[in-house]
């Protein structure tokens, strides 16, 4: 069974950095088990509901929301098992809950596929919290 755990998260300043960690276990698929998946991160707060703020394909294609282009970035290590959100710059709008999120490929969903849709996932994270202060 996925199971995902996100660490990190924390109270900071407008302008600093914050990398947020998600462990992941249970993959399945041997050594090709992080070919069968697709990552991504998210972020929930009252306003805006969850909305996904980047994602990575099996072939370490990545994709960022607008809002994230530029100063978030993210990444897996696969030999630690982990992912990463890494944030630069951090101000007061890109608080909130983050999830990250990992879904099993189809037959038919491409290697270099990823989605920020969080319909598309359905193993989740409990969520790290981040607040930034102005």
């Amino acid at each position: 069974q996925v199971q995902l755990a996100e660490s990190g998260g924390g109270s900071v300043q407008a302008g600093e950095s914050l990398r947020l960690s998600c462990t992941l276990s249970g993959f399945t698929g041997g050594d090709n088990a992080w070919n069968q998946y697709y990552l991504a991160w998210f972020r929930q707060t009252p306003a805006k509901g969850r909305e996904g703020v980047a994602c990575i394909a099996a072939d370490g294609t990545t994709k960022y929301a607008d809002s994230a282009e530029g100063r978030f970035t993210i990444s897996l290590d696969k030999a630690a098992n982990t992912l990463y959100l890494q944030i630069k710059n951090l101000k007061p709008d890109d608080a909130g809950l983050f999830y990250c999120a990992a879904q099993r490929r189809s037959l038919y969903t491409s290697f270099w596929h990823c989605s920020r849709a969080s319909s598309d996932f359905h193993n989740w994270g409990q969520g790290t919290q981040v607040t930034v202060s102005s």
